[in-house]
């Protein structure tokens, strides 16, 4: 049976709960215990996929096609652990389950409540998801005081009572505001905070203090004695500039002794040398380079998390500084590719939506053109098979049937939309639910042999998907007539995965239809992105000698 960490946060939202806890994950994995990560999220969305990035962030897409909270990314990141739909649930989700439980009659006519109804289908959830874990480490979303967080909290202190002492540990993060003023930091809020917590039944066994400098000693013992948590156990969490820094932060001051204690877990000493050395790559570069992220959610990073990183290890894994320029596709339309001229590679990632297509284009036209290294990403493969047909293989007004449901060559449509072999269509459906009508979760395809995706893969790609459109087979003799190269296709569907540019028309072009970001880690890097980023130096070596 799996032992419980819960972690829960205060006083403020975004302090990186998710961090904190993939961090301790990959503390307790260096030592040898199997660990396993939940995140519950109290939103009564069934699940993010519908949510703007704006407001939520990236969704992160599991093996087996849930679409979950971005902390997951986190999670596998930094341990070896695979999520999937067991591991991500939300308010939604329990709601929608209780329910249709109570209309089959489970519940034999009994009144249906919060307690125990509700708590009890969250406990069945966290223990569905932590099963074959030695350890689960479980994300409770929101802060301290959230209405929506009640059910949730209720669960998780009815846990560790249910599963005794030894088998759950209570972790909670609080903010630490220093007031410029009084020149001091002000533990205040942490006291109210754990105050809350402890109201609600809770008595947290280790605060873990965010902060903009290092807690005081005085401090650490203040916030002790007021919090009825051992002074050793208060953790000071200073602001870092890599998130890969935090588990050898969290490491010097014993959180995952004190932890394996609380579980009463014997493990051998952890061994951080293979962060140790991340954190050595990324402070000692030997190379950089300068990526263009051409894209329409360029105001808020968060929107494309994964893909951020995974350009970052790629760049530990070449010894370069990556630092990415994130351009607006709409500012390219009205000034034109004047701001690519500098870079050394661009790349356009995934999205939904019509807004600043043409600037993405007019991006991917300039790489093509001017033979910069390019990486499409699921939209960004579509719109370079778009920018193809339109300015190499002729087919004038060539688009996407999500941007323009009347052109005259629907060269990327949803696979309903082709009829037959002359390449006419019928008009999408108005009522399409947007929340059942993805290609999600991972997929295995065949690569063809002498391309540069077989230089970068080797035989097959296994990646994952979010996406509605394809590119329309119909019209796929004609774009490989004019040069390009379909490099890898669907076993089943013989849909295409993966274009790309022979070296004799482009040094360096390759588009992709799934997300291989969300299967790259600082450990080993990932294949695809660690090829572009050698392209970027080739290119910008190649630019230097000019």
């Amino acid at each position: 049976m799996a032992k419980f960490v819960f972690v829960t946060g205060g006083v403020v939202s975004s302090l990186g709960k998710g961090i904190a806890a993939a961090s301790l994950g990959a503390i307790l994995e260096s030592r040898g215990i199997k660990v396993t990560h939940l995140k519950l999220d109290p939103y009564i969305n069934v699940d993010p996929g519908t949510m703007s990035p704006f407001q939520h962030g990236e969704v992160f897409v599991t093996d087996d096609g849930a679409e979950t909270d971005l902390d997951l990314g986190h999670y596998e990141r930094f341990t070896s652990a695979k999520m999937s739909k067991s591991n991500n649930f939300t308010t939604g989700q329990v709601y929608e389950s209780v329910i249709k439980k109570e209309r089959r009659g489970e519940y034999l006519g009994k009144t249906v409540q919060v307690i125990p109804h509700i708590t009890d289908e969250i406990k069945l959830n966290i223990k569905r998801g932590a099963e074959g874990a030695e350890v689960a480490i479980v994300e409770v979303g929101g802060t301290v005081g959230d209405i929506e967080s009640l059910p949730f909290l209720e669960a998780i202190r009815q846990m560790g009572i249910e599963e005794g002492r030894n088998n759950a540990c209570y972790i909670h993060l609080t903010l630490l505001p220093y007031i410029p003023t009084a020149g001091e930091l002000k533990t205040k809020p942490t006291q109210h905070s754990v105050k809350e917590l402890r109201e609600i039944g809770i008595q947290p066994d280790v605060l873990l203090c965010r902060a903009d400098r290092p807690v005081p000693e005085e401090e650490r013992r203040k916030i002790a004695l007021f919090t009825n948590v051992q002074s050793e156990a208060v953790i000071s969490v200073v602001d870092a500039d890599s998130i890969y820094k935090i588990p050898a932060m969290l490491h010097d001051q014993m959180l995952d002794e004190i932890v394996c204690h609380k579980l009463g877990i014997l493990a051998k000493a952890a061994n951080l040398s293979v962060w140790k050395k991340l954190v050595d790559a990324m402070e000692h570069p030997a190379h950089d380079v300068d990526i263009a992220f051409v894209g329409k959610y360029v105001d808020l990073t968060e929107s494309y998390k994964s893909l951020i990183e995974a350009l970052k290890h790629a760049g530990l894994h070449t010894h370069s500084r990556v630092t990415i320029h994130y351009i607006d596709a709409e500012e390219i339309e009205r000034n034109g590719a004047e701001s690519l001229k500098s870079m050394d590679a661009i790349l356009v990632p995934g999205g939904f939506g019509r807004r600043g297509t043409e600037g993405k284009i007019a991006a991917i036209r300039y790489a093509r053109e001017n033979k910069i290294p390019y990486l499409g990403i699921c939209l960004g493969m579509q719109l370079a098979t778009i920018e193809f047909a339109r300015h190499v293989a002729g087919l004038e007004g060539a688009n996407s049937t999500e941007f323009d449901a009347e052109t005259p060559h629907p060269v990327v449509a949803l696979i309903t939309e082709w009829m037959d072999r002359e390449g006419r269509v019928e008009k999408r459906s108005a009522d399409s639910n947007l929340g059942g009508t993805m290609r999600l979760g991972a997929q295995r395809c065949p690569i063809k042999p002498g391309t540069r995706a077989t230089d970068i893969y080797g035989p097959e790609v296994n990646e994952r998907h979010r996406h509605r459109y394809e590119v329309n087979n119909i019209y796929v003799p004609k774009l490989e007539a004019a040069g390009m190269v379909i490099s890898a296709r669907t076993p089943s569907e013989n849909l295409p995965e993966m274009m790309e540019l022979p070296a004799d028309i482009h040094p360096w072009f390759v588009g992709v239809q799934f997300h291989p970001e969300f299967t790259s880690n600082p450990r080993n890097g990932h294949p695809l992105f660690i090829a572009y980023v050698k392209a970027a130096l080739a290119q910008r070596n190649l630019k230097a000698a000019a």
